[in-house]
């Protein structure tokens, strides 16, 4: 079954979805796939939107982007902020155009908030004033995760598990409407335009592992770009929230040593893929869900059965 097709009259189209923790493979899994159906792949990470953050984010090489077309990366200047609610308005795109194509979308990525945006009960954002926004942000930029995570315990408790970017918009919308985010999708909602039928990538216990690897093999090219960016984009840009980015800035300016940039972007990175394998435990029950894990010795059988319908 592919993107077009509806399960009964009018239900909003289906479309495959491969998504997982950081770290877990999926990119390697949609890939894979690639040399055996027409397929373009639509990325669901808020992390990979931001132009010039590419190390960090492990952004598809230039030669899979030559291979497969991938839509939703570089389209952001780093000092935008960019909501759950615009990401899935230009994924709505993005998929439409695919099958305009005669191509198979897939979506891949980890950001729960966008996969929620874009296949489940959707909402209109209220409009904030410019101004108050502006100094809210500037106040919001020095407070450190753990402590918006505080805020949000207090302000919008359903979204505490949040990363980063969700906790600042809770916290924007709560204090400039005097409303919550969760209040805003219970009375807005509306119809989605989309069905998902997911792919869960994750290894298990090999996950910490890989992360551990990942992150050194990347760290030389990703402090190298770092240093770059931090002449052309300001310390307070959005795109510095990317897990990871602040402590290699942190490193490239003399404040960490190379040992505990490392050991600070480990851990950084396991939490964040702790919270999003619980976003996936939660938020996805009920859904139509296959559990995958790459390491299996039949899993490119399994990815196959999948695509064509199965549970793998």
């Amino acid at each position: 079954m592919d993107g077009s097709d509806a399960a009964d009259g009018d239900a909003a189209p289906i479309v495959r979805v491969i998504c997982g923790p950081t770290a877990a493979g999926k990119s390697a899994v949609a890939m894979a796939l690639a040399r055996q159906f027409p397929l373009s792949i639509v990325s669901a990470d808020s992390r990979q939107l931001y132009r010039g953050f590419d190390v960090g984010t492990a952004k598809p090489s230039a030669d899979e982007r030559r291979r497969v077309v991938h839509l939703g990366i570089d389209v952001l200047e780093p000092t935008v902020r960019a909501s759950a609610a615009w990401w899935a308005a230009r994924a709505d795109g993005w998929l439409r155009d695919v099958l305009a194509s005669g191509r198979t979308p897939v979506v891949v990525g980890g950001t729960g908030l966008y996969l929620r945006a874009l296949f489940g009960t959707l909402f209109d954002e209220p409009p904030l004033d410019p101004e108050r926004r502006a100094a809210l942000q500037s106040v919001l930029d020095g407070v450190d995760t753990d402590e918006l995570r505080r805020w949000v315990r207090e302000l919008d408790p359903p979204r505490a598990a949040l990363g980063r970017t969700q906790l600042l918009r809770a916290v924007e919308i709560a204090l400039l409407t005097g409303r919550r985010v969760s209040d805003f999708h219970r009375e807005r909602s509306r119809p989605p335009r989309w069905r998902a039928r997911y792919l869960l990538v994750d290894p298990g216990d090999g996950l910490a592992l890989q992360i551990e690897s990942r992150a050194a093999t990347m760290l030389d090219a990703w402090r190298a770009e770092v240093r770059t960016l931090i002449h052309s984009v300001p310390a307070d840009a959005p795109a510095w929230n990317a897990s990871g980015y602040r402590t290699i800035r942190l490193l490239e300016c003399g404040e960490l040593t190379h040992d505990a940039a490392l050991e600070k972007v480990i851990i950084e990175t396991r939490q964040y893929a702790k919270r999003q394998r619980t976003w996936f435990r939660h938020q996805l029950a009920g859904e139509q869900v296959t559990p995958f894990d790459p390491r299996s010795p039949d899993s490119a059988a399994r990815a196959l059965a999948w695509w064509n319908g199965g549970d793998a």
